[in-house]
């Protein structure tokens, strides 16, 4: 098969969150199996930042992006690193559009979203379809991500090309998947850009662009789309129900037998505590007790934490942001630092400055049981995630979630809430779960702060009373395969359906 990812980041050329991680390992292990593929995304200013080489191709093109306006781009290549293992090259090709392209930040700044977003990505989207158009490949699957991508299964549909509406009629063979990694971001825009598009505003219908008098990149993929994923299969769930749907819940029900959910990877490459080196100490499901001992000693000796091997350490890294659940960290996190309970805790992480402001006093208060890192730091990361004992997301809706499966495999007993991946992949310590040696970590009862604390309770509780229970539930953890080659198989099999159903209707 020939598959071709359309995304604005993949790592390690462009990265906010997740997206990055997906789109930088799914390709290469898609290729890994036989397949050519390929991914296409914007030339940020970060691509040239990434230390990789990147070189200029003949292939250029010019869009009307209004009824004077007419913007030129061109193409530029790199490749994906480390996906020439096997001979599975992954080429990288970057839309170069310096007026839309070349700022700072890939969305927006702190003070909120670029206002040009919907020109910037509507562009990107016909721009990618008319760079697909020269490249000259025989193309099975276009695999598109997130709303920055939902154009394009819809002008795919509608078989017109970018430049002048000019014909593709390669669109009619090919498939298209949409994903979804986070419907919170739908990339929502007045109806008065449309125009964009470069469509007929005929095409502003209920049934594709149009949503409720606006256009919504992200339903325009939902709906046409061949298939549509989300990055966990209870995630896929969720979004079809009014509490978590965004809106969306309506439109996701009206196609539900196109809607599934494939569980996001890690990769083993980089996050594998025997051969890390990241970590100051490696080790292994065999000698995890000393191994973590070692790298938290290196943690307390670095943040001037106590130096305890007896005391718990609970990690966290992530954004700073009521999602991730720090309406309920924070008073567990103050009451357990007032009331000298016995843990430490570590925080990683940015986002809302009054997070942030509260989390620096609890520090400059109890810097002794307390270590925080404003920012980030991919080293910090791994050395948090192989030193601490235990690891919190209590989050309000994660579609996937990377953490909880680093944890894992570190040997850091995760505590989340049962929600999207998180419920996916972290099975609760119950009774029965205990005893048929299928426990994970600890979840989380309730979205209150007396929940979380009830659950780092039980945990703390089986860490000093339970030993026995404890080690099971560390090296079950750490034995199980969440690697990007699970769901790369998952991926291979919905292509291959989407091309034989697509043959079929020919």
């Amino acid at each position: 098969m020939n598959i071709v990812y359309l995304t604005t980041e993949a790592v390690p050329f462009a990265k906010t969150g997740g997206l990055a991680d997906v789109c930088g390992a799914l390709p290469s292990r898609v290729a890994a199996k036989g397949h050519r593929c390929a991914i296409v995304m914007p030339a940020f200013r970060s691509i040239r930042q990434c230390g990789l080489p990147i070189e200029t191709t003949d292939i250029s093109f010019a869009l009307p992006m209004g009824p004077k306006s007419l913007v030129g781009g061109r193409l530029l290549k790199s490749q994906l690193p480390g996906s020439g293992i096997a001979g599975a090259d992954v080429p990288v090709w970057f839309i170069d559009q310096p007026k839309y392209f070349d700022r700072e930040s890939l969305y927006g700044t702190a003070a909120g979203d670029y206002p040009d977003n919907a020109e910037r990505f509507a562009f990107f989207c016909r721009a990618a379809l008319a760079a697909l158009s020269r490249i000259g490949w025989s193309l099975d699957v276009v695999h598109c991500n997130d709303w920055q991508t939902g154009l394009v299964p819809a002008l795919m549909r509608a078989g017109q090309g970018s430049a002048g509406h000019e014909p593709m009629p390669w669109t009619s063979r090919t498939a298209t998947v949409f994903t979804i990694h986070n419907l919170a971001y739908q990339g929502s825009f007045d109806a008065d850009a449309y125009p964009f598009t470069g469509l007929d505003w005929a095409q502003f219908q209920p049934e594709s662009f149009e949503f409720f008098g606006r256009l919504n990149f992200m339903k325009a993929g939902i709906v046409t789309a061949d298939a549509v994923t989300t990055v966990s299969p209870r995630y896929a769930k969720e979004i079809r129900t009014p509490e978590h749907g965004r809106g969306l819940d309506e439109v996701l029900r009206g196609i539900d037998d196109r809607v599934s959910g494939i569980i996001n990877g890690i990769d083993g490459r980089v996050w594998e505590p025997t051969t890390d080196p990241m970590i100051p100490h490696n080790y292994g499901v065999d000698d995890w007790a000393e191994g973590k001992w070692q790298n938290k000693w290196s943690l307390q000796q670095q943040f001037g934490l106590f130096e305890d091997r007896d005391l718990p350490l609970i990690g966290l890294v992530g954004r700073l942001a009521d999602q991730k659940g720090w309406d309920l960290i924070l008073p567990v996190l103050k009451q357990h630092l007032a009331e000298d309970r016995p843990t430490q805790w570590i925080v990683l992480g940015s986002g809302d400055p009054a997070i942030e402001v509260e989390l620096q006093r609890l520090h400059a208060a109890y810097s002794g049981r307390f270590a925080l890192h404003i920012g980030f730091s991919n080293e910090l990361a791994h050395r948090i995630e192989a030193g601490s004992d235990l690891f919190l997301m209590p989050s309000h809706y994660e579609p996937c979630g990377l953490n909880q499966l680093y944890s894992l495999r570190y040997g850091t007993v995760p505590i989340v809430t049962p929600t999207g991946g998180l419920a996916d992949t972290v099975v609760d310590a119950s009774e029965e779960a205990l005893g048929d040696g299928t426990a994970t970590g600890f979840h989380v009862d309730a979205f209150e702060p007396w929940a979380l604390d009830q659950a780092i309770g039980r945990a703390l509780h089986m860490r000093y009373h339970e030993p026995e229970n404890w080690k099971n539930i560390v090296e079950t953890g750490m034995k199980q395969d969440w690697s990007w080659r699970k769901s790369a198989d998952r991926y291979v099999e919905l292509y291959e359906r989407l091309i034989s159903l697509n043959r079929k209707g020919q």
